[in-house]
């Protein structure tokens, strides 16, 4: 049978973890017996995911963390090794709104904060848990990217090109650490229903009859089913995957 807690004393560091994903991925790391620090730009969204990772039963902390400060991320992972006596894992799952504009449109101030957010918030990130985690023994990270960087989509160069460039950035930190013992995993969700899609349209019925049909199984995807992906590349049942992105798309890439 498989093993029910398959995390179970594995402290993990998600970040982003007040979004719908990152809720979802509180429940289900908690869930699997991983003690929790539970970090985001909003200090009330970190401690409602803390919230709801204990009611899941399991132990967990909150923080407020800006990913594209060093200090901050520095700060989140002491914290982390503070309350649990090590770091083995990091989710970085922080990414910034999307908006929508070709590169003549798009601010430059835009750009920038989708690559900080989006591609060096993962970078800062893991630059500090990276030695925590093989203090520890060894352990996983795993960067949360997006169908978008296999794929385009008009208007979304900034997104597009970040999510493309952290597919990139795990295979070479995967080859980078894999002698410290650290696997590093990207996961790429296809459109998830939720908050941040919802926000770009006037309403449900106008958010499914875009993104529905653009995936093979005819609906967008449920965080719940982006945190079991995640569950399971942070455990031993992935214990041979390492450099590699897994797919969690409903086959949008596929045709």
């Amino acid at each position: 049978m498989p093993e029910t807690r398959p995390l179970a004393g594995r402290p993990t560091l998600i970040t982003g973890a007040g979004g719908d994903i990152g809720r979802a991925m509180a429940h289900a790391f908690a869930a699997a017996g991983a003690p929790l620090l539970l970090a985001d730009i909003d200090a009330g969204r970190a401690e409602a995911a803390a919230a709801i990772a204990r009611a899941a039963g399991g132990e967990a902390v909150a923080a407020r963390l800006d990913v594209t400060d060093s200090a901050s991320c520095a700060a989140a992972v002491g914290a982390a090794v503070d309350a649990f006596g090590g770091l083995r894992a990091l989710v970085n799952n922080a990414a910034a709104f999307t908006v929508r504009g070709t590169v003549v449109e798009l601010p430059e101030a835009e750009w920038h904060r989708q690559m900080a957010v989006n591609l060096t918030g993962p970078f800062l990130m893991s630059k500090h848990a990276i030695p925590a985690i093989k203090a520890a023994g060894g352990g996983v990270v795993v960067n949360i990217a997006s169908q978008l960087g296999h794929v385009g989509q008009a208007g979304l160069a900034a997104y597009g090109a970040a999510k493309a460039a952290i597919h990139n950035l795990t295979r070479i930190m995967a080859i980078d650490h894999a002698a410290d013992g650290i696997r590093v995993v990207s996961l790429s969700p296809g459109a998830i229903e939720g908050g941040r899609v919802r926000s770009r349209f006037p309403d449900d019925a106008a958010m499914h009859a875009y993104n529905d049909h653009r995936h093979m199984l005819g609906r967008m995807g449920r965080p719940e089913e982006i945190a079991g992906a995640a569950v399971f590349l942070a455990s031993d049942a992935a214990s041979f995957v390492t450099g590699a992105d897994l797919l969690v798309d409903g086959g949008y890439t596929a045709w």
